[in-house]
């Protein structure tokens, strides 16, 4: 071009010429995912810098700014801060629902916290983001030249699991904008597979039959998805979810998941515990104090964020005076416990942007991961193939060991030997040259004989990968079993509730717990948790923590912990953390206001009828013998703060606690063998701070209470020794007689017994758990006990020795908790001591 040439151009052509050009290289190289991998350039370029650097999950983590350097440097000539911010994003567990970058350091909050410098954090591969590249060196993928022709990048990765789906996107090019929600991998992975299995008549596959298998979006933080949402035309509800995976567009309501407690003199309080995705938590309370403020929001006394390492709890205390559902109203409709998920699944499908269907954007994954299935397989196999020919000729050389050897010897030069070889003995020149480079350990027995076993492993691997590459069904069957092992390397539990309500509807939020049965689990070391599970019933050998207390409950019930010292707190059961056997679980320091040098002695718990209609009485033990009665109407509700149920004297210890109808009959056991049964009703009931009175009489300063049970009708009285004599005594046999009495002869020591370890009340099928001194647990039916009178001699029941004696017993027993208000309430508890 001439200097001081000008040249007359169309300024609306080339505005609009420059511009699209603009608008693509935005959209392709920057705001949108490719829909195999789902990741944008700048995050494929991340994770492939740190594959480069070596820093896989393994391995030390390094400093954010190396990582960002090297994109930088290598791939992405862009801004620095705009290359750690999305690294950042990377690693936050409440951004992303498998977090692909691990980060270490101040990688931002909930709360808004921005992320500390690059130069303070550290970072390096999380396992789920290393699975993304795996194989990504068997010419898997395409590769292009990066910005300065000098290295090589990744086009797309090979991404072993479905991305774009499991951790969502979002991003705004010129003209169009990506909103992609996460979802939880079990269930894609699930649809996934189905859609493999009916690959020949996936064009029949509908979207009816892929929700049947992923029921909506999974957010990392929770929360609730309303599956219908009300028609802008006044025409009823519509499937929401249906429409957004149908046509790839649509609007979900999500909603914050929370309950309300019920607090003394009929006040309320409202529990948030988990929050739409990306709501901003410091920016939720802000607006809830302006609207107080503003007097748009009536009815709050107090607002506390008590959220921890343990999750978020936010709680907004109400008056008397208002109604809870028209606090949650407004709370809903002027804050962002509700909002809108808008949902428009835009990706990169062959370098161009289109919006996807469910079914679209599984089966663009599948074809991707077949492409990269048989690339795979076509490297591996002419990688063994080449091995295989080596080891052909290896072997060629060890059956005719002379006469190479001979001919290498007369041979002046290498390239002479070589030639030698390869016209005596028909070999190639790869064959050759790897003879004369093997050494001479390879001559001995074993080395052939390892030889001959990689060449037979070779031809199987041979025949296994032609055989994929020759038959597409076989070549899906390996796909489907990687997706298998995705799934057990990385599968949960849904976090998001989806459920059918429209948006235009305010629930109650207790209503929304799950209502599911339950075990609650309390070891003797702490350990506190719920499973689901059966098979914790099972418990027999040795184990780690022998159990306290093992209730059949109900997830929207309440829990309460009474400690030695009498004090006690309570917490919903949903709280607890899900195990799936018995052994795990959470210490009760770290979810409750107990320390860890608080001693708790005993669990109750309350369904959630029983504690509403204020039924019945907690009826206390100490180890002295001394009991009292509390209404449940005076106990508190959920609370995070410790209270007092009884004043403990010094030298003494609050021991049991049951639930009681105000018409039960006390059973108190004793160590040196006695019993007494009286009526609950002997004793009134008191006050939270106030003491008890007397239940028994000891027998002697070292006498003490071992158990509190109540009687019922065609029982025994199962008592067991610590040398494992027991016997079971019929409860008509057991007078009832006042409180405070010394009771009746229960069982006597025999046999060098020092004490009675516990007595239990059951009926002849109740399976009781008896626990030795060496951490075993043994499971035996009461009906294999000897049966008698009260002056029987106890049988062997539970081998002990002089190093091996019995310290306790816990029992299943089956008891209705209710009166003529409260119906057909049933729990299920493990107890004993």
């Amino acid at each position: 071009m001439e200097v001081g040439l000008v040249k007359k151009i169309d300024i609306d052509a080339e505005m609009r010429e420059s511009y699209l050009s603009y608008a693509m290289s935005v959209i392709v190289s920057r705001a949108l995912p490719d829909a195999r991998d789902g990741l944008k350039p700048v995050q494929r370029r991340i994770l492939y810098a740190m594959h480069d650097m070596g820093m896989f999950p393994s391995r030390p983590y390094k400093k954010s700014a190396r990582v960002v350097g090297e994109v930088l440097g290598k791939y992405h000539p862009h801004g620095d801060q705009s290359v750690y911010d999305a690294m950042v994003r990377l690693a936050q567990d409440f951004s992303m629902r498998y977090p692909v970058v691990d980060g270490q350091g101040n990688f931002g909050s909930i709360d808004g916290d921005a992320a500390a410098a690059m130069r303070y954090t550290e970072a390096r591969m999380a396992q789920f983001g290393a699975d993304l590249l795996t194989d990504i060196d068997k010419d898997t993928v395409e590769f292009t030249a990066n910005f300065d022709d000098s290295l090589q990048e990744p086009v797309v990765l090979p991404a072993t699991l479905p991305n774009l789906l499991v951790n969502g996107s979002s991003g705004i090019a010129v003209g169009m904008s990506t909103s992609i929600p996460p979802h939880n991998l079990k269930e894609v992975i699930d649809a996934l597979i189905h859609l493999l299995d009916h690959w020949e008549k996936i064009d029949d596959i509908t979207p009816a039959d892929l929700l049947q298998f992923i029921h909506g979006p999974d957010f990392p933080t929770g929360g609730l998805v309303f599956r219908y949402r009300e028609n802008n035309k006044n025409e009823g509800k519509f499937d929401a979810l249906a429409t957004a995976y149908g046509t790839g567009k649509g609007r979900l309501t999500v909603r914050a998941k929370l309950h309300v407690e019920e607090m003394e003199r009929g006040k309320s309080r409202i529990v948030i515990t988990e929050l739409p995705y990306q709501t901003n938590k410091t920016n939720l309370l802000t607006r809830i104090a302006d609207l107080h403020r503003e007097g748009k929001l009536e009815g709050l006394t107090d607002m506390r964020d008590e959220s921890d390492r343990n999750g978020i709890r936010i709680v907004l205390e109400t008056t008397r005076t208002v109604e809870v559902e028209d606090t949650l109203a407004d709370l809903y409709k002027y804050t962002p416990l509700q909002t809108t998920f808008s949902f428009n699944m835009l990706a990169l499908v062959n370098g161009e942007p289109r919006l996807l269907t469910l079914k679209q954007a599984l089966r663009v994954y599948l074809e991707h991961r077949l492409e990269v299935g048989r690339r795979r397989s076509e490297y591996d196999l002419a990688r063994a193939r080449e091995r295989a020919h080596i080891l052909e000729g290896l072997l060629i050389a060890l059956d005719n060991l002379d006469e190479v050897i001979a001919t290498i010897r007369k041979s002046r030069t290498v390239e002479t030997a070589q030639t030698n070889l390869i016209k005596q003995f028909k070999l190639t020149e790869i064959q050759a040259r790897a003879i004369l480079d093997m050494p001479l350990r390879r001559l001995a027995a074993l080395e052939r004989k390892k030889l001959q076993d990689e060449h037979k492993d070779k031809l199987q691997i041979i025949k296994f990968l032609e055989g994929v590459l020759a038959s597409p069904k076989k070549l899906r069957s390996v796909i489907r079993e990687e997706l298998e092992g995705v799934v057990e390397r990385y599968g949960d539990r849904r976090r998001t509730t989806i459920i059918d309500l429209a948006d235009n509807e305010v629930s109650v939020p207790t209503d929304l717990i799950p209502d599911e049965q339950t075990w609650v689990l309390l070891g003797e070391k702490g350990t506190l948790a719920r499973s689901s599970a059966s098979t914790i019933l099972r418990l027999a050998g040795k184990v780690d923590e022998l159990p306290m207390a093992i209730h059949r409950a109900n997830t929207q019930d309440l829990l309460y912990l009474f400690a030695a010292d009498g004090q006690a707190v309570s917490m919903p059961i949903h709280h607890l953390p899900p195990v799936s056997e018995y052994g795990s679980g959470t210490h009760w320091a770290e979810i409750t206001a107990l320390t860890r040098r608080h001693h708790v002695v005993a669990a109750v718990v309350i369904p959630h009828q029983v504690f509403k209609a204020g039924v019945g009485y907690i009826t206390l033990c100490t180890l002295s013998g001394i009991v009292k009665r509390i209404r449940v109407l005076d106990l508190p509700g959920v609370t995070g703060d410790l209270f007092t149920v009884m004043r403990v004297e010094k030298g003494d210890s609050l021991g049991w606690a049951r639930w009681t109808n105000g018409e039960a009959e006390i059973i108190l056991a004793t160590a040196s063998g006695s019993a007494i049964r009286f009526r609950e009703d002997e004793v009134r009931d008191m006050g939270l701070p106030a003491g008890g009175v007397g239940g028994i009489k000891l027998k002697g300063d070292i006498d003490g209470v071992v158990s509190m049970d109540l009687a019922r009708p065609g029982a025994y009285l199962w008592s067991i020794l610590d040398n494992g004599l027991a016997k079971a005594t019929e409860l008509a046999e057991y007078p009832v007689q006042g409180r405070n009495g010394q009771g009746v002869i229960n069982i006597k020591l025999a046999d060098g017994a020092v004490e009675v370890v516990t007595s239990l009340v059951g009926d002849r099928d109740t399976r009781i758990l008896v626990k030795m001194s060496t951490g075993v647990i043994k499971g035996i039916n009461l009906d294999k006990t000897k049966f008698g009178s009260r002056s029987i001699k106890p049988a062997p029941l539970a081998k002990a020795g002089p190093r091996t004696r019995v310290v306790g017993a816990i029992t299943l027993t089956e008891s209705t908790n209710g009166d003529s208000d409260v119906k057909n309430i049933k729990q299920l508890s493990l107890i004993g001591k």
